[in-house]
């Protein structure tokens, strides 16, 4: 529900904040005072073309937001979840439109690029009348309206659930049907693969250990002379060698320790030393022992690391990567292998999905048929009423059996239409008169309306060609349909405005040199005033006063009944 709108600096209005409420809501005043101007600014805010021309004269920037209840609104709540908006229960649309002509939406203090606020502003308002965004014209939203109306939102979920089903296994068959078509080659190339990696049989942990013995064998020189001769220095020397020097240490602290305790300390420490050198010697003397391999080693190593590294470039892979490479490849190769068994399995149960999908596809279109006849019927009859005798709404139902697994099933809606008796009907899109596409939108609405509604519904002129009884039953129709929801009516008919729950009027005000738009909600009496213009013109006398008090205590009186 829109509960505030505030224009700023907007064609010739330059601040005007209007408060809403639930029920219907007409917007009226004099011919050219700007009543459209506020439909204007909400599809601006919605997200609708802008251009520097829109800006009041002398201003640098205009300016629209346009607040919204939607606590319960379940699809605007996973929107926002979708775009990680938080929400609360409100959202808050703003635009602003700079003198250079570009703009920038936000919503709820983020900002989004125009479409994604168009998608969410075809949630949250359904404008009807002459308008670009009149839901009416587009056949996705014809198909959703009639299944809305036939309560078919489960049939639908489970349509969308079967061809999804259809559509992964037939992505999997055209796969291993694509790979089967190049089968003979590709095993080949596998088999010659997965041979080869298997022959090398490297060990995961293999290529580290490889690497650090390559080194170790490459520089065994260098590491052979720098062995011995710590070997030396710390154990083997003859002239002298740290293991010896340590030794005479101990042996002179040793009897000293017996006169002073305090020595027994380092004289420790020297004994651990020696101990130390010791185990450092035995160790050298291992490594420089373990250094005297077969020299073949070397080669070897060399061979077996070239055979790995040319296998990781041929595969474009880490040489540790290796193995998983051939897991990878067996999987292939065992699937290729298999693949006739696995296409023949495949086929079956993409048979099986097709033909459960069909079901349930046949199944829905059989429900949209239903609910086409009784929306049909009930639009039509509504159309009589609203100063369309003669006029029919037919709504066609095609299936194509042969169409490709849909979310939407097998079905194209298509609301044929004529306002006049012995005229062809033809898709709503076609109607030539905006008036007439407003009312049979309105026949709509109200037909296939179902307890509260969820978008704010705006109708722009739709009494333009009416007058008398049938405005009459335009103002009740949108009473009807204000009492599931939230409708606003710009209207320039006392009939119709007399049955809002609530009456905005638009004023222009001007000193000869430059206008602006005022908006104020009427109270009671005010209403009777403005009322009385609407039927009496400049002139408003006591008679049209008193028709106005008669026409806002019968409409009182409707709404109570």
């Amino acid at each position: 529900m829109l509960t505030l709108l505030q224009v700023r600096d907007l064609a010739i209005v330059d601040s005007v904040d209007v408060e809403l409420g639930a029920g219907l809501t007409a917007l009226t005043g004099e011919t050219g005072a700007g009543k459209s101007i506020l439909v204007d600014a909400l599809i601006l805010a919605l997200g609708g073309r802008a251009s520097a021309d829109m800006i009041r004269h002398g201003a640098e920037r205009a300016e629209v937001t346009a607040t919204f209840d939607v606590a319960g609104n379940a699809p605007v709540e996973d929107w926002l979840a979708g775009q990680s908006l938080e929400g609360d229960g409100e959202v808050i649309l703003r635009r602003v439109v700079g003198g250079d002509g570009r703009s920038r939406c936000f919503v709820n203090g983020q900002v989004l690029p125009a479409q994604a606020v168009r998608e969410l502003g075809s949630l949250l308002v359904d404008i009807h009348g002459q308008q670009e965004f009149l839901s009416l014209m587009q056949r996705d939203a014809q198909r959703d309206l009639l299944d809305r109306h036939g309560r078919l939102e489960g049939q639908l979920a489970d349509v969308a659930g079967a061809a999804a089903a259809c559509r992964a296994l037939k992505a999997e068959f055209e796969r291993l049907g694509t790979a089967a078509l190049e089968r003979e080659a590709r095993l080949e190339l596998l088999r010659y693969q997965v041979g080869e990696l298997q022959a090398l049989g490297l060990d995961p942990d293999e290529i580290a250990g490889l690497t650090v013995e390559r080194d170790r064998l490459a520089h065994r020189g260098r590491l052979a002379e720098a062995g011995a001769a710590a070997l030396g220095l710390c154990y083997e020397a003859e002239d002298a060698n740290a293991h010896a020097l340590a030794s005479r240490a101990a042996t002179a602290l040793r009897q000293a320790a017996q006169l002073d305790p305090e020595l027994t300390a380092p004289l420790q420490l020297l004994d651990e030393a020696l101990i130390a050198l010791k185990e450092a010697g035995v160790s050298l003397a291992g490594y420089l022992e373990g250094l005297e391999v077969d020299p073949n080693r070397q080669d070897w190593v060399e061979r077996r690391m070239a055979a790995i590294e040319e296998l990781s470039r041929k595969h474009r892979v880490d040489a540790a990567e290796l193995p998983q490479r051939l897991d990878e490849l067996s999987r292939e190769l065992d699937e290729l292998e298999h693949s006739g068994i696995r296409l023949a399995g495949l086929s079956k149960e993409l048979e099986a999905a097709t033909s459960r999908y069909r079901q349930l596809a046949v199944k829905l279109g059989k429900g949209r048929q239903a609910a086409a006849k009784k929306l049909s019927a009930s639009v039509t009859a509504s159309m009589a009423t609203l100063g369309m005798p003669g006029g029919k709404l037919s709504i066609e139902v095609k299936s194509d059996p042969q169409a490709e697994p849909s979310a939407t099933g097998d079905d194209e809606v298509t609301f044929l239409v004529t306002a006049n008796p012995g005229q062809p009907l033809k898709p709503v899109a076609k109607v030539a008169s905006g008036g007439e596409l407003s009312r049979i939108s309105l026949a709509v609405q109200v037909a296939a309306a179902h307890g509260g509604a969820s978008t704010c519904m705006v109708f722009d002129e739709v009494d333009a060609g009416v007058g008398g009884a049938v405005a009459e039953r335009v103002g009740r129709q949108l009473a009807e349909l204000g009492e599931r929801g939230q409708v606003l009516c710009v209207t320039h008919l006392a009939q119709v405005a007399s049955q809002a729950t609530r009456q905005v009027r638009i004023s222009k005000l001007t000193d000869g040199k430059s206008s602006r738009v005022t908006v104020a909600t009427l109270g009671e009496e005010e209403r009777v005033e403005e009322l009385a213009r609407m039927l009496g013109g400049v002139e408003i006398t006591r008679r049209a006063r008193e028709h106005a008090r008669e026409m806002l205590r019968a409409a009182a009186e409707l709404r109570r009944a």
